[in-house]
């Protein structure tokens, strides 16, 4: 709900506009072509080739005004950032002068003017025009004064998440995330290219919701009369190309589980998805390595960078523990050793770690790994040997079948990606989809469902394959030392107002 003071204010823009319209002016002109930008600008300054016969058009937001009878100062806000601009009536003339002193702050504006530099050193836009491009009509936060206290007028993250195209506007680090979260996807998708990847597109809606454990999203499409999931992950799609003969693939794409929200999770999320035929999980620890330190790197992040109050270093090779050991490590708990679910639950109750909906031992090992190792896993570490249970898509290892050529990449507390040998037995696939049916029957429903067709996929022969998936939001928390992953999502997911 608006304030007094808001409304006030609200209601004396709309009738700005009406006072222009009035005038025969349009307060929302059909269209403006900048021609410059403001750093752009600033960096290619030389004063002796500047003057009134060298015009530039701009556009952006006022940032501020000072009028002072005649003249006036003020600062534009572009896409690049900040220009001080000087209006003076004389230049203008008098309406086009009148109407800049009636601007808001916050108006999108079109100027045009020359370059000078001021007395103070301040590179400046003279400005020759202004047109009104479209009235900020609601006024944005601003530090505010009530009751003798200082605050933050917009200082909610609940509100920054929900009207983030606010939150982009008045917070420059905010922008400059977002910038940056560009940049690293590109960063990912020239790495993949270079190393001989081909991107693909995969279907997000699917008859079969597989590739990960997790509970989907379900829609129905009325011509088919059918029940469809959005796609958990794409992997059986990507690994169905491999079999097609499409030896390195990789999708940047949108996933969607029907989970809790949390600062790590969002039910929306990107994940970058690469296969690689001849490629075993050693190949695809290799390839994580090397395209983590080499996005940082060509982001201008280097080796080693603070995220929060620690500093991380990301210089290869990183360590390897195994699940069993490092579980070990930090509970006391060998999980190797315990032979029925109620020893495994009494272990983990004993550790302070709540398993009761756990069906599996396995799968109260994986909550105690959630709650007494993940945290601690702050430098970059590969936690491999996963058991074969919570792994139903990946080979077994030759010298023990209970565990699984697979790994999973922590850094700063958190999981980034999932990566392994990729099973390619049609028989041994087809049991342990059986299992994962009577696990979801046993009421597990994030447990897989039984995918036929990609058993008859694996029937035609799938070479030795590697794949990786990496959490492309948490990759960019780790980047831009961001600790929720709401603040890498443009427009998380929020209840109605």
């Amino acid at each position: 709900m608006e304030d007094k003071e808001t409304n006030e204010l609200i209601k004396q823009r709309i009738q700005k506009i009406e006072d222009l319209k009035s005038q025969g002016v349009n307060p929302y002109p059909l269209r403006f072509f900048p021609s410059a930008k403001s750093q752009d600008l600033i960096d290619s300054f030389q004063e002796d080739s500047e003057g009134p016969s060298k015009t530039y058009k701009l556009g952006g937001r006022l940032q501020s005004k000072r009028v002072m009878g005649k003249a006036s100062f003020g600062h534009l806000k572009d896409v690049q950032g900040l220009i001080q601009i000087y209006a003076a009536r004389d230049d203008m003339g008098e309406e086009n002068y009148k109407i800049f002193k009636t601007l808001d702050l916050g108006d999108q504006i079109g100027i045009e003017g020359y370059l000078f530099k001021t007395q103070k050193g301040e590179i400046t836009l003279h400005l020759t025009s202004v047109t009104l491009l479209a009235k900020c009509i609601r006024p944005l936060p601003s530090v505010k004064e009530k009751d003798g206290v200082v605050y933050d007028a917009f200082s909610d993250v609940e509100q920054r998440y929900r009207m983030r195209y606010v939150d982009l506007v008045v917070n420059d680090h905010v922008r400059k995330t977002f910038q940056m979260r560009s940049r690293i996807v590109q960063e990912i998708r020239n790495f993949l290219v270079k190393e001989g990847f081909l991107e693909v597109e995969t279907p997000m809606m699917q008859v079969i919701a597989g590739g990960a454990a997790a509970k989907p999203f379900i829609t129905h499409h009325n011509t088919l009369d059918m029940d469809l999931f959005l796609r958990i992950a794409p992997e059986l799609y990507l690994k169905r190309l491999i079999v097609g003969g499409m030896d390195r693939v990789f999708e940047l794409n949108r996933n969607f589980r029907n989970e809790g929200i949390s600062t790590k999770h969002n039910p929306e999320f990107t994940m970058m998805e690469a296969y690689m035929a001849y490629g075993d999980m050693e190949s695809m620890l290799q390839l994580t390595e090397k395209m983590i330190t080499t996005v940082a790197q060509n982001i201008g992040l280097g080796m080693k960078f603070a995220y929060g109050k620690e500093m991380i270093d990301i210089s290869p090779p990183w360590k390897r523990q195994s699940y069993v050991g490092i579980i070990k490590e930090y509970s006391g708990i060998d999980f190797a050793s315990i032979s029925s679910l109620e020893e495994a639950k009494t272990k983990a109750r004993e550790a302070k770690v709540d398993s009761s909906s756990a069906t599996t031992i396995w799968k109260v090992a994986d909550d105690v790994f959630s709650e007494l190792v993940e945290p601690h896993l702050i430098q970059p570490i590969f936690i491999v040997d996963f058991p074969k249970e919570i792994s139903p898509l990946a080979k077994a290892r030759d010298d023990d079948p209970n565990y699984v050529e697979r790994f999973e990449p922590y850094v700063a507390g958190r999981e980034i990606g999932n990566a392994f040998s990729e099973l390619n037995d049609p028989f041994d696939q087809k049991e342990r989809f059986e299992d994962q049916v009577k696990q979801r029957e046993a009421g597990d429903d994030e447990a897989f469902m039984m995918d036929e067709d990609y058993v008859r996929a694996l029937e035609y022969g799938m070479p030795p394959t590697g794949g990786l998936g990496i959490g492309i939001d948490r990759l960019v928390m780790l980047f831009t030392n961001s600790h929720s992953i709401r603040d890498t999502i443009l427009f998380p997911l929020m209840r109605p107002e």
